[in-house]
């Protein structure tokens, strides 16, 4: 493969560079015959902390339509997804070339009739420790579990499973190798997940001060998908007469979202970004998800860090563009901490040492 010369400016610390591509990997050693394939600000590659690849509406989606929505994904400078759980298994996307990196999560774990149909593993308590293992061994070290749902029962938001066999679940987890993130929309089901040292909280709606200061103590991430509550005043609409203690619920986690993001930030608790893609959630709106977190309040520059340079770090993966690093990152014609609106036009994507984009 011929040797590819990128430069310009490089984030996080924004320094005028010469990159080299070679083999896939990162160099600043001048190669001979190095051919310009793009200049401008480059940006680690964007990481969707939160995504569906393989969910739709109703369940699972065929290989055409997975390869769709990543490429979606990927042409909108996603190059690293976590997948937060897909009942389609999706792991051939990890031996394409031209297609996002993957971490996959397996299944949702449910209770069983407390989530929505076709999407993942619904159980009972009782069997909870044993299905966790299951999708600890099958995933790429991530398990999701519902953390809460509505209870037809209570007709309202309820955690789904009891707060002891959380604990035993969460301890399979880690034993398995597997960090375990939760959704989570009201308060009540936070406590005992916190309590049980899960690692990640999905949406967080109902995080309180004493939440907040737990997470921070233990290293526990949000992931706010804020573009996905910013649907609850359907939900409030669509439940105000069969279920009117769930639409109040509902109404006041929509009212507060806003202040409980930004009490997390600062609190100190770290965040990351997440489109929630899949389901009735398009695919490659990342830069969306972005501009939200900064609509809400945060600062641009945390936040593209968040979907960039410190996502991957903590997914794992190179934060930086140092030599030898996978060369996977995105290359725009201005400063994206200064205009985010840029994100929509990368001049260049680069993956695995390919230009995709």
């Amino acid at each position: 493969m011929s040797a590819l010369r990128f430069s310009g400016p490089v984030l996080p610390d924004g320094e005028i560079r010469e990159v080299y591509v070679i083999d896939g990997r990162i160099t600043y050693e001048r190669p001979a015959g190095a051919e310009t394939a793009g200049e401008g600000w480059i940006v680690p590659g964007l990481v969707d902390a939160h995504n569906h690849l393989g969910l739709e509406d109703g369940g699972a989606v065929d290989d055409a339509e997975i390869e769709r929505t990543a490429i979606a994904d990927r042409d909108n400078g996603v190059l690293l997804t976590r997948d937060c759980g897909s009942p389609a298994d999706t792991r051939w996307v990890q031996d394409r070339e031209d297609l996002p990196r993957l971490i996959r999560c397996g299944r949702h774990v449910a209770r069983t009739r407390r989530y929505l149909r076709g999407y993942g593993v619904e159980v009972e308590p009782d069997d909870l420790v044993d299905t966790v293992a299951e999708q600890a061994q099958d995933g790429d070290g991530w398990v999701k579990l519902v953390g809460d749902w509505i209870s037809r029962e209570e007709g309202d938001l309820a955690p789904s499973f009891p707060a002891d066999a959380v604990t035993a679940a969460i301890d399979v987890a880690h034993a398995n190798g597997a960090k375990v993130t939760a959704h989570c929309f009201g308060e009540a089901s936070l406590g005992p997940l916190l309590d049980a040292g899960i690692d990640c909280i999905e949406h967080g709606t109902g995080l309180t001060a004493d939440h907040l200061a737990q997470m921070v103590a233990n290293g526990v991430a949000l992931v706010p998908t804020v573009l996905q509550t910013g649907k609850f005043p359907g939900f409030v609409d669509a439940a105000r007469d069969k279920f009117p203690a769930y639409s109040a619920t509902m109404e006041t986690l929509y009212a507060t979202r806003r202040e409980v993001l930004m009490s997390a930030y600062d609190a100190g608790v770290a965040l990351f970004v997440g489109s929630d893609g899949g389901g009735s959630t398009r695919h490659g709106v990342l830069h969306e998800e972005i501009h939200a977190m900064v609509e809400m309040g945060l600062p641009a520059e945390y936040v593209l860090g968040a979907a960039s340079w410190r996502g991957r770090a903590w997914l794992g993966w190179n934060p930086g563009l140092d030599e030898g690093d996978p060369a996977d990152f995105v290359v725009y014609p201005r400063n994206p901490v200064e205009d985010l609106s840029v994100l929509v036009e990368p001049s260049r994507v680069v993956l695995r040492g390919r230009v995709v984009a």
